[in-house]
């Protein structure tokens, strides 16, 4: 009888109960998924849904009623001068900024990275301004650039020189804003960097100098290409972060002078907070993760779009 059995089943036991048990461990491993999913739902999926349902309204702390008005929210933004003038500086600032904290950071790190001694001890000096908090790090700052009376401007008056408004001036304040950003979260790119430059197959690097290739040849050629889905990833995390650069830019400037540093995060917080304008707020809140979440699909499709890649 059990040979007839072999026999019919071609010498090979089912499938069918081994993929029923796979199953059900898998079954099983969704039950520890269910908390988080939980916590996930109430701290960022219901918010989420009652910033969106706002945006359809015209709520206003100042108002007696709330009423539905469908898109006109976001009509009125895109009709307004001021936002249309706050998405291009955003998009300015934050270009410049992690470009910047990009360069400064793979130099750092490839500096790093050819280093023979020390390059652990001056890697955790370089990553103190990271762990600062942003607040604390823009009043820091500020009392550096203030006009006349900081020390940056004192050092140069003293110098006999007049300093630039870093702080009052459109064009400075700018300058200032994107600096800040670089110095303190250009540590976070240096450390990425720099593990990522260490994974690097070494026997492909000793090959290139092998054929005569420079120090540039191999960055440029070899370790970039070969670190070319982390450094998607980094610039996906940064752009992602830099685009609610608000607390740096409070404390600065408060998107002044005038609106030259005026963010959309900021115009986000003026509607909702100066002119309890809610549900226009929440409406810009909407569209700014729209725009941050193309932005950043785009950045993926475009390095990933290889078959078998995405």
């Amino acid at each position: 009888m059990m040979q007839k059995i072999e026999s019919k089943g071609g010498g090979a036991a089912s499938p069918v109960p081994r993929r029923r048990s796979r199953r059900t461990r898998e079954g099983a491993l969704w039950v520890f998924l269910v908390p988080s999913l939980l916590v996930i739902s109430c701290v960022l999926l219901v918010p989420l849904g009652y910033a969106v349902y706002l945006s359809f309204t015209n709520f206003n702390l100042t108002a007696p009623t709330t009423e539905f008005v469908g898109l006109a929210n976001y009509q009125a933004l895109f009709g307004e001068e001021r936002f249309w003038s706050s998405l291009i500086r955003t998009v300015f600032i934050v270009t410049s900024a992690v470009g910047l904290e990009f360069c400064l950071g793979l130099a750092i790190a490839y500096g790093l990275y050819k280093l023979t001694f020390g390059a652990k001890s001056l890697l955790m000096l370089v990553f103190i301004p990271y762990v600062i908090t942003p607040t604390v790090a823009a009043l820091f700052l500020r009392w550096m650039l203030m006009g006349r009376f900081g020390l940056i401007s004192g050092t140069i008056m003293g110098l006999g020189f007049y300093p630039p408004d870093f702080l009052g001036s459109a064009g400075w304040a700018q300058f200032t804003v994107v600096l800040a950003d670089a110095w303190q979260f250009t540590p976070f790119m240096v450390l990425t960097l720099y593990a990522g430059l260490n994974t690097v197959d070494t026997s492909t690097i000793e090959a290139a100098k092998m054929d005569g290739a420079g120090p540039l040849t191999i960055l440029f050629r070899i370790m970039l290409p070969a670190l070319k889905f982390l450094i998607v990833f980094v610039l996906a995390i940064r752009f992602m972060d830099a685009f609610r650069f608000f607390d740096t830019i409070y404390v600065l400037t408060a998107g002044g002078p005038g609106t030259a540093t005026e963010t959309l995060t900021m115009y986000t917080y003026a509607l909702a907070f100066r002119f309890f304008d809610v549900g226009k707020a929440s409406a810009l809140g909407v569209i700014t993760l729209l725009f941050v979440a193309c932005i950043t699909a785009g950045m993926l499709w475009a390095v990933f779009r290889r078959k078998g890649d995405l």
